[in-house]
């Protein structure tokens, strides 16, 4: 993938393992990377050696794989777009990262990323919708029966921008967020209160 590419266009990772569906998912669980699956960095991920799995969120992809849900992440990584590291690298990254989450059970169908700047004025950049919407055009998804999960004001928005139900992980309150926004503890409690309202809501294919 030439850097080219990051300049105006947001681009997805496909995972090389694939998940066999009896039919379209009618839905996609939707984590943000950063804050839910791996710890946040104050100088952000720059290389695979950076990248340190949260507690239990391998064991919370697996649950939702286990849930047969589609799994999508949706992350912002202007770590592309200020130039600290090329498109390239980010893609080797999320490549080695999907290679540990299917070595422990889990699945993520594809990683779509926004690699602008603050202030580049994109579409995809959260919180506005445009990851979302891409990726429920590719993969045929209704976007109401869906769910975000981040750690952030931003998931928040982007969710409600695009229609999906958003929930908020972290052990402190996220400033700006409705009170009525669930909020859970980490991506296992989001996987745990996922699974608790399919229980009361029978999915069907």
């Amino acid at each position: 993938m030439g850097s080219s590419r990051t300049a105006n266009w947001c681009w997805s990772t496909r995972s090389r393992h694939r998940c066999v569906m009896p039919c379209p998912p009618e839905r996609v669980i939707f984590l943000d990377r950063d804050g839910v699956i791996n710890r946040k960095r104050k100088d952000h991920v720059r290389s695979w050696g950076q990248l340190e799995f949260l507690p239990r969120s391998l064991d919370a992809l697996r649950a939702l794989r286990d849930l047969d849900e589609c799994v999508v992440v949706v992350t912002n990584q202007s770590v592309v777009g200020r130039g600290l590291i090329t498109a390239a690298e980010l893609v080797a990254i999320h490549e080695r990262m999907l290679e540990v989450v299917t070595r422990h059970g889990g699945h993520i169908e594809r990683i779509y990323v926004c690699p602008h700047a603050r202030g580049h004025g994109c579409v995809c950049r959260k919180p506005a919708a445009g990851l979302l919407l891409r990726a429920a055009r590719e993969l045929c998804v209704d976007l109401e029966q869906s769910v975000l999960v981040g750690d952030s004001l931003t998931d928040v928005q982007a969710a409600q921008a695009a229609g999906c139900r958003p929930i908020v992980v972290g052990e402190r309150p996220v400033v700006g967020v409705d009170l009525h926004v669930a909020s859970v503890a980490d991506l296992r409690e989001a996987v745990a209160l996922i699974a608790s309202d399919r229980r009361r809501v029978p999915a069907g294919c």
